[in-house]
C-alpha cells in the first residue's frame, strides 16, 4: 500500500503548544485517525527533561532561566536533559508503526540515518557513536533523538542543530552526558545556513529512509478529528495555537 505522510512546516512553535498539539494526535490515531503525520519546527528557549533526566544536569538558577526568558518542560519521552531554541530544526513524527517497521530500535535507527543524510548534502559527515543516540562529529553531537510511543504510534522526534547558539547548551549537561561537546551545521561549514535550506532536505531525506510516496504539506489549518487546529503567526518567533 503506498505510504502517504501528512507535512506540517509550523516555523516557531512555543513547546509547550507542540507537546499538546502531538498528544492530541497520538490520542486521534489511536481512535482510529490513520492519517501519519510529520511536523517540522523551532521551539523559543526550552530545556526539555525527559524520563530519566534529573535537573542535577540543568547548571542555572531559577533566576536565570527567568531573566533570559527559558522555559523548563518535564516530558515523557526518552533521555535526560537536552536545549531546544531558535535555529534548530525540531521533526515530530506522529507515526503508526503499524504502516512502517515494528521495532522500536530500528525506528530509531531510520531517525539517524535521516538525519546523516541531511548533513550529508550539505557536505558534513556525520557517524552513530555505539552504545549513544544521535549523529556526531569528531566526538561532538550535532543532533539528538529522544522519543515515545505507546501502542506503536509515535511521538517527539529529531533536533538538528542547523544555526543553534550553542552558548545556551552550556548550562546544562547534555543528555546527561558528561565530556561530550555539541556543534552545529553552522560552526561545522563555518557560515551561517537556514532552517529554511535545511528543512526541505530532511523532508526528503525522511521520504527517501521510510518509503514514503506521498509527502503532502499542509498550511496553516487543517482538521484533526473533529476539531480545526488552527496555527496563528504574528512574526517567525511568536506563534499562537488554539483549538477551535
Amino acid at each position: 500500500m503506498p505510504k502517504k505522510i501528512l507535512h506540517w512546516e509550523m516555523g516557531s512553535v512555543p513547546y509547550e503548544e507542540a507537546h499538546k498539539l502531538q498528544h492530541l494526535l497520538m490520542k486521534e490515531k489511536k481512535n482510529g485517525n490513520e492519517e501519519d503525520y510529520l511536523l517540522t519546527l523551532e521551539h523559543p528557549h526550552t530545556y526539555t527533561i525527559g524520563v530519566s533526566g534529573s535537573e542535577d544536569n540543568l547548571l542555572v538558577t531559577d533566576d536565570y532561566l527567568k531573566a533570559n526568558g527559558i522555559a523548563v518542560q518535564h516530558i515523557g519521552r526518552g533521555g535526560d536533559i537536552t536545549y531546544h531554541g531558535p535555529g534548530q530544526l525540531v521533526a515530530y513524527p506522529i507515526l503508526d508503526l503499524d504502516h512502517f517497521v515494528k521495532d522500536l530500535h530500528r525506528y530509531l535507527r531510520d531517525l539517524e540515518e535521516v538525519l546523516l543524510l541531511t548533513v550529508k548534502q550539505f557536505g558534513i559527515t556525520a557517524e552513530r557513536i555505539k552504545g549513544l543516540t544521535g549523529i556526531w562529529v569528531d566526538d561532538e553531537k550535532l543532533a539528538s533523538i529522544g522519543i515515545r510511543m505507546s501502542k506503536w504510534i509515535t511521538i517527539h522526534g529529531t533536533a538538528l542543530n542547523v544555526s543553534t547558539d550553542l552558548r545556551l547548551f552550556d548550562n546544562i549537561i547534555p543528555c546527561g552526558i558528561k565530556n561530550k561537546r555539541v556543534t552545529s551545521m553552522s560552526k561545522i561549514l563555518g557560515y551561517t545556513i537556514d532552517i529554511e535550506d535545511v528543512t526541505p532536505v530532511y523532508v526528503n531525506s525522511f521520504s527517501k529512509v521510510f518509503g514514503i510516496d506521498r509527502m503532502e504539506k499542509r498550511s496553516n489549518e487543517f482538521l484533526i478529528g473533529n476539531s480545526i487546529y488552527t496555527q496563528k503567526v504574528e512574526n517567525r518567533n511568536a506563534l499562537k495555537a488554539e483549538i477551535s
